[in-house]
């Protein structure tokens, strides 16, 4: 508003008197040196400002607008709100999955280094070794079903486990990796 009375005074060259003039009324404020006055023209100005042509008061007409007000009564939860509980619960879940995946992994493996280590095995022992392998892979193969693990690393994952086991299996002499001659 300012600006317009300033744009009034510098513009149109109109009298100094205006610049220390407010539409909002009296200014409280400190960071003004001057004063600033209503539009009050009774008690400053006399009327020879209308009468001279610098200044003329008319009334503004503006086009009548009708809104509509729409209420919902029902409040949705916000999507970023349920988003961010969706991840959530799923970060907890896939946490789980994870955890239980490695725990398997962990009792396969040592499960295979105590049978390494033995100088005495029989391999009949391994049975039971491989049934928890059985169970470590279905447990990767659902976390990757539904998608807590990429389908690579679950294929890793299993191939580490299954590649330990063959190690085992050398080292006693239970498995002699077979060597493909190339016939031509």
């Amino acid at each position: 508003m300012s600006a317009g009375i300033h744009c009034l005074t510098t513009c149109l060259s109109i009298p100094s008197r205006f610049s220390k003039l407010s539409l909002n009324g009296p200014s409280t404020s400190s960071a003004t040196t001057h004063s600033t006055t209503s539009l009050s023209f009774s008690a400053t100005l006399s009327p020879n400002f209308f009468s001279k042509g610098y200044l003329a008061v008319s009334p503004l007409q503006r086009p009548v607008r009708h809104s509509i007000v729409c209420e919902v009564t029902t409040k949705k939860p916000d999507s970023a709100v349920k988003r961010a509980r969706q991840a959530e619960k799923r970060r907890i879940y896939n946490k789980s999955r994870k955890s239980e995946i490695k725990t398997r992994m962990k009792k396969v493996l040592e499960a295979l280094d105590g049978l390494k280590k033995k100088p005495d095995a029989a391999p009949e022992e391994v049975l039971s070794i491989e049934k928890l392998i059985g169970e470590a892979y279905s447990i990767i193969d659902k976390a990757v079903k539904v998608g807590t693990l990429h389908r690579n690393t679950g294929a890793r994952r299993k191939s580490r486990l299954a590649r330990r086991k063959k190690a085992v299996e050398i080292h006693h002499g239970w498995y002699t990796p077979t060597t493909e001659t190339a016939s031509a």
